[in-house]
């Protein structure tokens, strides 16, 4: 990362002042800082390809409330833990962090809420490259491009992704995993890995460390209307090795922290007086 890719505040061209002296054989001369580019956040955000409706979420407004202490701590902390990310995402010596964050937690509990939050503050705090992709919709666009009149091509597709400075890579292992399906993944995520590029994931599905979450007693996995499989993913202990090659599990380990959400309650459903609508 540039120091022209911090913004204006915690810039450490001009120290917040907005303007920089350049020696010019005397005094020197001042000129514009680039942190001042105006609406270059703005600009990064709305190339980031986040859907309209997460574009308001930010992490401080993720709620916590819940109906039991155990939840309500859960989710304080995964707040927490998003926003140590994001205050850490500069490393000492000026580079982005290589590590990312993974999201585990059946629907309704903000999972996808954290994940853009981060993705937003750290564009508009460092100007971040970042993208968002939703994994079944990315797999539905890369099929388009097998017609022969599609404006697109798959390397058009996946290349931003792929180098992109901060990518959001939502629904892990919704997509069932056919040897297609395995290849574009191992190709997002390997050359990520490779290159040491921050990844952010969420899932309904679990890790295998992870112990297993009994079902709510007196509910069925239809009680959302979510996909009966996924939405009890979490709750009947289904691991993410069921759906994702074990190498690319292993690669998952190394790349992000584990972020564990299972609590029971649809947040989604429960904050939407709110207008707080949470994944």
């Amino acid at each position: 990362m540039s120091v022209s890719e911090v913004s204006q505040d915690q810039c450490p061209l001009c120290d917040g002042r907005g303007w920089v002296i350049e020696a010019d054989g005397g005094a020197g001369a001042a000129r514009t800082c680039t942190c001042r580019e105006q609406g270059r956040s703005q600009r990064l955000l709305a190339a980031a390809g986040i859907p309209p409706r997460y574009r308001h979420c930010k992490i401080s407004n993720f709620q916590t409330s819940s109906g039991s202490p155990r939840e309500r701590t859960q989710l304080t902390q995964a707040r927490s833990i998003a926003q140590q990310y994001v205050d850490g995402f500069v490393q000492e010596g000026g580079g982005f962090r290589q590590s990312g964050l993974l999201f585990l937690g059946p629907p309704g509990v903000g999972k996808t809420h954290l994940a853009v939050g981060a993705l937003v503050e750290l564009t508009e705090r460092y100007m971040v490259h970042g993208r968002f992709v939703e994994f079944t919709s990315l797999i539905h666009q890369i099929q388009a491009t097998f017609d022969p009149g599609s404006p697109e091509s798959k390397r058009e597709i996946l290349d931003p992704l792929m180098d992109a400075e901060l990518l959001v890579l939502d629904e892990l292992g919704a997509q069932q995993s056919t040897p297609w399906v395995r290849d574009i993944l191992y190709l997002i995520i390997n050359h990520r890995y490779t290159r040491q590029l921050p990844t952010v994931f969420t899932t309904n599905y679990r890790l295998d460390e992870t112990p297993k979450q009994p079902a709510p007693a007196g509910r069925s996995s239809l009680d959302r209307g979510a996909d009966p499989e996924g939405s009890q993913a979490i709750q009947e202990g289904i691991p993410l090795s069921s759906r994702l090659p074990a190498m690319l599990v292993s690669r998952l380990y190394e790349m992000a922290q584990p972020v564990v959400m299972t609590a029971i309650e649809d947040f989604r459903r429960e904050h939407k007086v709110h207008g707080a609508r949470l994944r």
